[in-house]
């Protein structure tokens, strides 16, 4: 079984990693969805994704996931809180009954520090440096925040602003000011650099949700 890892993320939410390597019909057996995807490799990780759902919470109504207005992925009256990411052949995610989930894993990318300029500001590459795996690891960041906060209209580059970097022994600590919510709030995202990728996640300090 390709579980890569399994966690409490935080007080409130589990999260989990699994590396991909069971054929379409595992994961349709496992789930019992048949989603109308035509490219194979996307329906794949689709089905990877809810089944990691399914492995963190035994319940978990996949039948029911719908996108709100801002097209984030939601459950009827938010029974759970989730969020997936996938990035072949791994797949991310968290879940939570209480707080607001986002979750991102990227394989490396060579040529991601030509684009570094598109969702880095100059002081963000001066913090994060040139290495192409601590750049993509920025992005997750950003993209967690961004699936944390759950809404439409947001510029990476100027509405979701790094502050602080603290490597600790395992993992790297983002915290990211969210210009667009009232009040601004800072949230926190536990990052790692594998072999193979990077994660990031936003690790929930205390039961609250943004408002705008």
């Amino acid at each position: 079984m390709p579980l890569y890892r399994e966690w409490s993320s935080d007080p409130y939410s589990l999260a989990a990693i699994w590396k991909i390597e069971e054929p379409e019909s595992f994961f349709m057996e496992k789930t019992g969805l048949r989603p109308a995807i035509k490219a194979e490799k996307r329906r794949l990780e689709h089905l990877a994704g809810r089944f990691l759902l399914r492995h963190l919470v035994a319940d978990f109504p996949l039948l029911h996931i719908f996108p709100d207005e801002h097209d984030k992925p939601r459950i009827a009256e938010n029974e759970y809180y989730f969020s997936i990411s996938h990035s072949f052949p791994y797949v991310a995610a968290v879940v939570s009954p209480y707080v607001e989930c986002g979750i991102d894993i990227q394989v490396w990318h060579a040529r991601i520090e030509q684009i570094q300029h598109k969702f880095l500001s100059d002081q963000e590459q001066s913090m994060i440096g040139t290495d192409p795996r601590m750049i993509t690891l920025a992005w997750c960041a950003k993209e967690a925040a961004y699936k944390w906060q759950g809404r439409r209209g947001v510029e990476f580059i100027d509405h979701l602003r790094l502050k602080n970097l603290t490597t600790r022994a395992d993992t790297i600590d983002i915290s990211i000011l969210l210009h667009l919510t009232k009040p601004q709030l800072v949230i926190s995202a536990q990052c790692f650099v594998d072999q193979q990728f990077a994660f990031s996640l936003i690790v929930n300090k205390e039961v609250i949700h943004p408002l705008f």
